[in-house]
C-alpha cells in the first residue's frame, strides 16, 4: 500500500503539484492522467522511491514494481533471461550453476568432485527457492509480451529499445511486488502483447498506478482515476473507471459553468444596485455590504477547467536537394554473431514517404540509426545526395544532450537563430520561463518527445527519419504530430506500431526487415502496422 500525505512536487521553481493526499491499496488500479508535462512521471518517481517531494511525506508498505518511460539498466552484458530472473535474486543462482556445469565439464578428478557438490548444493538452493517453476512462470511472462526463448539467453546489448523494454516490463510483472507503478507500458508492444497485458493488469490483485496514453487499456483496466490538473496543480481524484470518469468531467464542468453564470448574473445586479445606492450618503454603507455580499458570490466559485495548452507543431519546410538526397546500399549489421539484417538496400527520393516494417529486434531502429549517420553498418554504405539535410527523430531521445539545458540544446541545433528566435519556438513548445533552463535529463518522456520535435522544426531538413514519434503523447499532442506529417513536403521514413501515424503519412512504399524486401503501400499491410 501507498500512503502520500501533503505532497508538493516542483520543477525547479513551478508548481507541478500542491498539497495532494491519497492513498492507494490493494486492487486499486488507478489511471494517472494529465497533460505532457503535468508531473506525472514526477509524481510516479516519488510514489517508487526514486525521488522525494518539496514537502510532504510518501509512505509505502511492501514491495513496489516500477516500470520508467525509459528503463535503463547498468549491465549491458547479462542476458535478458538473467535480467528478468534477478527481480527476485534468482540471477545470481542460475550464473553459479552455469559455472559449475562448466567445471563439471571441463575438469577431471577431484576438481570435477568439487564442481559436482558445488552443482548439487546450488541446485538444492535454486529449487527450495522455487527457481525451476520461476524460471517457465518467467518465460510465460516473456513469451506473452513477445520475447521467444531464443530472445531471453542473447545479452541485452544485442537487443533493441523495444525489446529491451519488454525485457524490463516481464521482470517488473515477474517480481511478484505488491504493488505496480507503470509508466507507459504499452510503448513498442504489438497487439497481441498489449491485449495479454490488458487482461493481466484487469486481473491483478495489488495496487496498480498507471500511466498511459492508451484509452483501451484505461478503459479495461483502471477502477480510479487521478487527473493531475497542471494549470491547477491539483491531484483530482475519482473513484471511477475510465467511461464514467470521462462522463463525470464533462458533468461537473457543465455544473461549473452553469454556477458560475448564475453566480455572475446575480452578482452583476447587486454591483448596479450598489452603484445606485451609492449616489445617496445614506445608503453608502448598504452600498458597501451589497458589494461585499457580491463579490463573496464570485469568490466561492470552483474555478472552470482550463484546457490544456497544445504544442503547435508544423515541420519545416525542405531544404532543396536533389533528385535522391539519400540512399543506402548493400546494408548489413549484426551483434557478433547475430546477423540482425544483411544486404538492405534502400533510396530515398525526394518527397518519398516509406514506412519500415518488421517485428521487435528485425533492426528497425539500427537501419534508422545508420541512415541517420549515428551507426556504421557492417557492411555496405549510405550514400547522401545533393542537398541531403537529415532530421533524426531518436526513439528513445539519444540525439538530446541530458547534461544541457532545454535552451542549450535548442541553440546547438539551430545555431543562425537568435536567442528571442529559439525561445519563440521553445514557447510554442510549451517550454517558457525557467522551463528552458531544466536540464534535458530531467524531462519527462513527454516533455523529450516535445524537445525532440523541435529540433526538428528548425532543422530544415528535406529527410526526416522518425523512429515511434507519437511515442509519450497525450492525444491532442498526437493529432498535431499527425497533422504535422499530412503536410510535410520533404521525404519521410517512419517506424512505429501507430496505424494513425502511418494514416496520417499516406507511404508509398514499405520496406519489410530483416529480409529488406520493398514493395509499394497497400492497404493489407496495414494490420502488419500494430503487429510488427
Amino acid at each position: 500500500m501507498i500512503s502520500a500525505a501533503a505532497v508538493e512536487l516542483r520543477a525547479g521553481s513551478r508548481l507541478l503539484l500542491d498539497d495532494a493526499t491519497f492513498r492507494i491499496a490493494p486492487g486499486d488500479r488507478v489511471g494517472l492522467v494529465g497533460r505532457n508535462g503535468a508531473g506525472k512521471t514526477t509524481l510516479t518517481k516519488v510514489l517508487a522511491g526514486e525521488g522525494q517531494p518539496a514537502a510532504g511525506s510518501v509512505t509505502v508498505s511492501g514491495a513496489v514494481g516500477y516500470l520508467p518511460q525509459d528503463p535503463r539498466t547498468g549491465d549491458l552484458h547479462v542476458t535478458a533471461r538473467d535480467r528478468i530472473l534477478s527481480a527476485r535474486g534468482l540471477d545470481v543462482i542460475v550464473r553459479d550453476l552455469r559455472r559449475a556445469e562448466s567445471a563439471m565439464a571441463s575438469e577431471s578428478g577431484e576438481g570435477q568432485e568439487r564442481a559436482m557438490r558445488r552443482y548439487a548444493r546450488l541446485d538444492a538452493e535454486f529449487t527450495a527457492a522455487g527457481g525451476y517453476a520461476a524460471e517457465s512462470e518467467a518465460a510465460s511472462i516473456s513469451s506473452a509480451l513477445g520475447l521467444p526463448e531464443r530472445i531471453l539467453d542473447q545479452e541485452l546489448l544485442t537487443l533493441s529499445g523495444g525489446q529491451r523494454r519488454r525485457v524490463e516490463l516481464s521482470r517488473i510483472l515477474f517480481s511478484g511486488a505488491q504493488t505496480l507503478l507503470l509508466d507507459e507500458p504499452t510503448n513498442h508492444l504489438d497487439a497481441d502483447s498489449i491485449a495479454w497485458l490488458r487482461d493481466y493488469l484487469k486481473a491483478y490483485k495489488g495496487g496498480l498506478v498507471v500511466i498511459s496514453h492508451d484509452v483501451d487499456l484505461l478503459d479495461a483496466v483502471v477502477n480510479r482515476v487521478f487527473h493531475l490538473d497542471a494549470n491547477r496543480a491539483e491531484l483530482d481524484v475519482y473513484n471511477l473507471g475510465w467511461k464514467a470518469y470521462l462522463a463525470q468531467r464533462e458533468t461537473d464542468e457543465r455544473r461549473r459553468r452553469r454556477e458560475r453564470a448564475n453566480a455572475e448574473k446575480k452578482a452583476a445586479a447587486l454591483m448596479a444596485q450598489a452603484d445606485k445606492m451609492r449616489a445617496k450618503a445614506t445608503k453608502t454603507v448598504a452600498a458597501q455590504n451589497m458589494a461585499r455580499r457580491a463579490e463573496r458570490l464570485l469568490s466561492g466559485l470552483e474555478a472552470e477547467r482550463v484546457h490544456d495548452k497544445v504544442a503547435r507543431l508544423r515541420f519545416p519546410d525542405p531544404a532543396p536537394c536533389g533528385r535522391t538526397p539519400l540512399r543506402g546500399s548493400g546494408l548489413s549489421r549484426a551483434y557478433g554473431s547475430l546477423e540482425i539484417f544483411t544486404d538492405v538496400d534502400l533510396a530515398i527520393d525526394r518527397g518519398s514517404r516509406v514506412v519500415v516494417l518488421g517485428l521487435n529486434g528485425a533492426g528497425k531502429t539500427t537501419l534508422l540509426r545508420i541512415l541517420a549517420g549515428v551507426d556504421d553498418p557492417d557492411t555496405g554504405e549510405v550514400e547522401p545526395g545533393h542537398g541531403l539535410k537529415i532530421g533524426y527523430y531518436a526513439q528513445e531521445h539519444e540525439n538530446l544532450d541530458v547534461h544541457r539545458t532545454v535552451l542549450e540544446n535548442m541553440k546547438t541545433a539551430a545555431p543562425d537563430l537568435g536567442e528571442t528566435e529559439v525561445r519563440k519556438v521553445l514557447g510554442s513548445f510549451l517550454f517558457s520561463g525557467d522551463d528552458v533552463d531544466k536540464p534535458a535529463g530531467v524531462l519527462s518522456g513527454g516533455e523529450k518527445t516535445r524537445l525532440s520535435l523541435a529540433l526538428l522544426v528548425v532543422s530544415s531538413a528535406n529527410v526526416l527519419l522518425l523512429d515511434e514519434p507519437t511515442n509519450n503523447l497525450d492525444p491532442a499532442s498526437r493529432a498535431e504530430i499527425l497533422g504535422a506529417l499530412r503536410t510535410y513536403k520533404g521525404a519521410v521514413v517512419l517506424v512505429t506500431h501507430d496505424e494513425g501515424a502511418v494514416d496520417a503519412l499516406e507511404p508509398e512504399r514499405i520496406l519489410l526487415l530483416p529480409d529488406g524486401v520493398e514493395d509499394l503501400w497497400g492497404a493489407d499491410y496495414r494490420d502488419l502496422v500494430a503487429l510488427a
